[in-house]
């Protein structure tokens, strides 16, 4: 991988702590995943709903990545959650919740409402009567996110999710696992740019993606 200015990618364990860890419980990582599963390029962004970071990362940079790498098939991106519980009380509920809308196709609905709505449920006392408010906003089934949401099994994949993402070198959020290296930060989006520009190229031979 050619040098990326400004950026360093530090060469870590591979991401299997990860991918393992989400195996055999609730939502797999197909569920909320966007992309080729054949895409030269697989992005892994270790993310905490209650982070403004990340908010701003979602809400402002992403969709840029997702019409220039994903929709064309070049990369494979994957969220895996790391709720920093330390500094956001709700922040493993929230997991909890996408995850339970995994299990119904709707992560990624859940995934925009929750960043949408951050300001609003972040700042509450007991944020669950919200987020269970979500589900009707994504159209999906109340009664079934209950019966998930009480499962030992959906915190249990969070906590593989964040113990994974922690052996993997993550500290922060958001940080991103891109094949072999980590970025950390809600960088400017033409960061992102150099970066899979520069591993696309090595991973195919090929020219830069084209956006």
């Amino acid at each position: 991988m050619r040098a990326i200015a400004h950026v360093v990618l530090a060469v870590i364990l591979t991401f299997s702590a990860v991918t393992a860890g989400a195996q055999g419980v609730t939502a797999p990582l197909v569920d909320r995943s966007k992309g080729s599963p054949s895409a030269p390029v697989t992005v892994y962004e270790m993310s905490d709903f209650q982070c403004p970071y990340c908010r701003n990362f979602a809400r402002e940079t992403f969709p840029a990545l997702e019409r220039g790498y994903i929709a064309p098939g070049k990369v494979r991106w994957v969220f895996i959650n790391f709720p920093l519980t330390d500094v956001h009380p709700h922040a493993s509920a929230a997991a909890q919740l996408a995850l339970c809308a995994a299990k119904q196709k709707g992560f990624w609905q859940m995934h925009d409402l929750l960043f949408q709505y951050q300001d609003t449920w972040a700042p509450l006392k007991e944020a669950g009567p919200f987020f269970l408010s979500l589900a009707d906003s994504a159209g999906l089934s109340k009664p079934a996110m209950l019966t998930c949401l009480q499962a030992l099994e959906t915190l249990q994949a969070v906590k593989a999710d964040a113990e994974g993402a922690s052996r993997s070198g993550a500290s922060s959020t958001p940080t991103f696992y891109i094949e072999g290296g980590l970025l950390e930060g809600a960088l400017p989006v033409d960061v992102f740019r150099q970066v899979l520009d520069s591993v696309y190229v090595a991973k195919t031979g090929g020219r830069a993606v084209r956006r």
